[in-house]
This record gives structure tokens, C-alpha cells and sequence, in this order.
């Protein structure tokens, strides 16, 4: 895999989740990506990758034969339509729901929904109301 530039947060380098049915995480995660404007950075046979989170099946080297346990990721969502389109996709892609699109609580403006992908992590799209960034990503070259 040659990476020529990324683009990156603050906080997570990466994250990797490993999963039973890799072909069925590759549609649920294609399909909630392309809603959220995330393309899919590349491909093997026993993973695919999408910005800071690499997905692999049990047998990739990396995963050495285990499983991880139960996450909770949240993405960003641009505006609530792209909440909304989250949730409807990931529905159709195989996901299950865990709470429609809708206002939260956790503070003034927060529209979220919440998925459990095929292997039951709490997958949530977020938008937390009208807001200005500094920049759209950081871009790390080498």
C-alpha cells in the first residue's frame, strides 16, 4: 500500500476494527461512507481502509486471529440531511438501527443517529449544528 498523502485529526491516528464478514462490512461501511463523503483509501483481499479507520477480517496478519470487542465510532456529518442519509443507507446496506436520526441532549443543536454495523459496534453520524471549521482536514504529505 503506497500512501502519498493523509488526511488527519487531531487526536486518533487510526483505529482498527476487526470483523467476521469482511464483505459485509465492506458494503455497510461503502454505503455510510459515500453518504459522509468518506472515500474508501484502498483494498486487500483481508481489509479495506477509509481515512483513520482500517477494517480487516480475522485471518489478516494484523488481526492475528482475534476479533475486537464492541465500539462506539461517531463520524461527523456535514448538516442533519446527511444524518438522515446515514441512517437510510446503512439501513439498506445491512446495518441495524440503534436510534433514528433526531435532536440528543448531550448539548444545544446535536443531531445524531446510530447504527449497529454487521458486527454489532454503534456506529452514530453526528452534526453538531451551525458551526465554522478552520479547515476542512489536516493533509499530513511524505
Amino acid at each position: 500500500m503506497e500512501t502519498n498523502a493523509l488526511h488527519r485529526g487531531r487526536l486518533i491516528d487510526h483505529v482498527q476494527l476487526v470483523v467476521a464478514d469482511l464483505a459485509a462490512s465492506r458494503r455497510f461501511y461503502g454505503a455510510v461512507f459515500d453518504v459522509l463523503g468518506i472515500p474508501i483509501g484502498g483494498e486487500e483481499d483481508s481489509y479495506f481502509w477509509a481515512d483513520e479507520l482500517f477494517i480487516s477480517s480475522r485471518d489478516s496478519e494484523a488481526a492475528q486471529g482475534v476479533l475486537t470487542g464492541r465500539h462506539h465510532l461517531a463520524f461527523q456529518a456535514k448538516d442533519q440531511a446527511m444524518v438522515e442519509a446515514f441512517h437510510r443507507e446503512g439501513l439498506a446496506a445491512g446495518g441495524r438501527d440503534n436510534g433514528p436520526p433526531g435532536l440528543r441532549k448531550y448539548h444545544l443543536g446535536y443531531f445524531a443517529a446510530f447504527l449497529l454495523d454487521p458486527d454489532g459496534n454503534n456506529i452514530e453520524a453526528v452534526f453538531h449544528g451551525e458551526h465554522q471549521r478552520s479547515a476542512a482536514s489536516v493533509v499530513v504529505t511524505f
